[in-house]
């Protein structure tokens, strides 16, 4: 069984989460300048058994798409014309900058560390990743 990408795709930075081979547990992977990620995920399939990559949906509370999302889906169309043979699905993201912000707070990273946005981007692919696993066990 191959890995599952979690990815938190924003204009600037995008955070990378990925899972064990047995697609239970997800961990923070890296973040990269967004104009990089699709050369990093290429490069990253060569190494890795990629099976699927989950993209954050970026939506509002009213459940419309936000002003990300043409971003999100100019990516995404990137993506699969440079690895076509693997699927990508989309995960609702709403609230994952907030969860990991508040993860980093309850785990007692300091302010500074609190402040890079790096990391909340790691935190936030990993948040929509391990969601969306936890998803597809009640699914099945």
């Amino acid at each position: 069984m191959g890995r599952i990408i979690g990815i938190d795709y924003g204009r600037k930075r995008t955070g990378l989460a990925v899972t064990d081979t047995l697609q239970l547990i997800a961990t923070g992977l890296t973040t990269v300048p967004s104009g990089e990620v699709v050369r990093f995920l290429t490069e990253y399939s060569k190494k890795e058994s990629i099976d699927l990559f989950v993209v954050g949906l970026p939506k509002q509370m009213n459940n419309e798409f936000s002003e990300n999302m043409k971003y999100v889906q100019a990516f995404v169309t990137h993506l699969k014309r440079t690895i076509p043979f693997i699927p990508i699905e989309f995960y609702d993201e709403r609230f994952t900058s907030v969860l990991a912000q508040r993860t980093m707070l309850e785990g007692g990273l300091k302010k500074k560390k609190r402040q890079n946005k790096a990391l909340v981007d790691e935190i936030s692919a990993v948040i929509i990743l391990q969601s969306y696993l936890e998803s597809k066990k009640y699914h099945l």
